[in-house]
């Protein structure tokens, strides 16, 4: 290792140059005249991974945005992980935010500036050039890889899981690696094993069979509007829970070790609520707010419309009134059950004064990755080791539904090893990742590596 380490220290200038050469790639999903860039940076990323040692690259098309995909082998007995990342990145606008140009990287205050920094080339990239210093320095890993890189995560991933269905067998490996999240906090090296999952519904109301005017009508008829807040009201009760029957029936309660865990982490309610500018904070009642944050199922009203909302006045009565509503799970909930808890119990409370209908929209699993895992395991001694201190465990609130595919599909658990901060504007102007991230990642994962193999 000591020689892996001194390589990684000695290039740190061609890593940041190498870096800064794909970074200017604009390799936008979204925009159609960026077509040719996402082209052009997935033969980068290809060529990339076979000058530092990785073998059979390939370029896989979709039927959208091409898949990258490369193997290092030769570690007999030794785990195989399989490493996912995306080389797409987010829109720049407004450009006129960004205080340098968004595809030229620039280093200000130990960051480096520019799209795709941290979301997700230059987490890719800490991967990437861990790999090569120990393949130029001692002609193999200590573990076996396989690099799965795509360049449609911005935008949904739509033929990512197809591509994951037919190449099964090529994809076959003992643990998923994705760095494309974030820290704790900068200067707290963290692992994240959970992600919560979701059930998005909509609930569409109709009252009468047309607007009517408020004066004429009001005080006749139950106003769409009116009837939805009621039901959307009714969701809580006062103690910040859920009111659907069973919606608590599968939830997993935290282990004792994983309550310790996140208290250790340097956290303050009055701190989060100031910077949020709300006076108080809301949620479950009897759990902390990490834990109503990272391990508890929600419900929380998205948008609510219906009637006029232009300027001036419009004295109606509406026709219709409509909700978002989305629900995030915990590990052992069901999105499909939930869902369907959902719609039963809207159709028992609602009124028979309006037509109402509960609509699932789409949904996913949570993910959790066991703390006493292999994979935790070699995660925690590689970011002490990288860091030079102990890291401490998160789990995280929002969704990532390719680490539920892998999950769904190869049956692999993922280890989500993120090196970006939770201020880094991953997807606003100014989008950067702190250089002691950058290098202390590179570290890490060389670390990761050794620790994996030698477990």
């Amino acid at each position: 290792m000591k020689n892996v380490l001194q390589y990684i220290e000695a290039n740190r200038d061609r890593y940041l140059s190498e870096l800064t050469e794909l970074i200017a790639i604009p390799s936008i999903s979204t925009n159609p005249e960026n077509k040719k860039d996402i082209q052009r940076c997935a033969e980068w990323m290809s060529k990339h991974l076979t000058s530092i040692g990785m073998e059979h690259a390939e370029i896989f098309p979709t039927a959208g945005h091409p898949v990258v995909y490369a193997d290092w082998l030769h570690a007999p007995g030794a785990p195989t992980v399989l490493i996912y990342g995306h080389y797409d990145v987010q829109p720049v606008d407004p450009i006129d935010l960004w205080t340098s140009p968004p595809f030229k990287a620039t280093i200000r205050n130990g960051n480096l500036y520019a799209r795709g920094s941290a979301d997700d080339k230059g987490q890719v990239f800490i991967h990437l050039k861990s790999i090569e210093a120990f393949l130029k320095n001692t002609g193999k890993l200590p573990i076996n890889i396989k690099m799965l890189l795509e360049g449609e995560e911005e935008i949904g991933s739509e033929h990512l899981d197809p591509f994951i269905r037919e190449h099964k067998k090529r994809l076959k490996a003992d643990l998923v690696m994705v760095s494309d999240t974030s820290m704790f906090a900068r200067g707290v090296p963290s692992v994240c094993y959970g992600l919560r999952g979701l059930a998005y519904m909509q609930i569409d109301l109709i009252g009468p069979n047309k607007d009517l005017h408020s004066g004429s009508y009001g005080g006749s008829v139950h106003n769409p509007i009116q009837a939805l807040s009621e039901i959307v009201a009714s969701l809580h009760d006062k103690n910040g829970r859920v009111t659907i029957p069973g919606f608590y029936d599968d939830v997993r309660s935290l282990t004792k070790k994983e309550r310790d865990a996140f208290k250790k982490l340097p956290w303050s309610d009055k701190k989060y609520a100031k910077e949020l500018g709300v006076k108080a904070l809301y949620g479950e009642r009897g759990f902390t707010t990490l834990e109503r944050l990272w391990a508890r199922p929600t419900l929380e009203c998205n948008g609510i419309w219906g009637g006029f909302t232009g300027e001036g006045a419009k004295t109606v009565l509406p026709s219709a009134a409509s909700a978002k509503i989305s629900m995030r799970l915990v590990p052992d909930q069901s999105a499909d059950k939930v869902a369907k808890l959902f719609q039963k119990h809207i159709d028992r409370i609602a009124p028979n004064t309006v037509q109402v209908k509960a609509r699932y929209l789409h949904g996913g699993e949570a993910a959790l990755t066991p703390i006493d895992s292999p994979g935790v395991k070699a995660a925690v001694a590689a970011l002490e080791k990288g860091f030079g201190k102990k890291p401490l465990y998160q789990r995280e609130g929002g969704s990532i539904p390719i680490v539920v595919q892998f999950k769904r599909v190869l049956g692999l658990d993922t280890v989500l090893l993120g090196f970006g901060l939770p201020d880094e504007n991953a997807h606003a102007p100014d989008e950067h990742i702190a250089l002691e991230n950058y290098f202390g990642g590179i570290r890490s994962v060389a670390h990761f590596y050794q620790a994996l193999a030698d477990l």
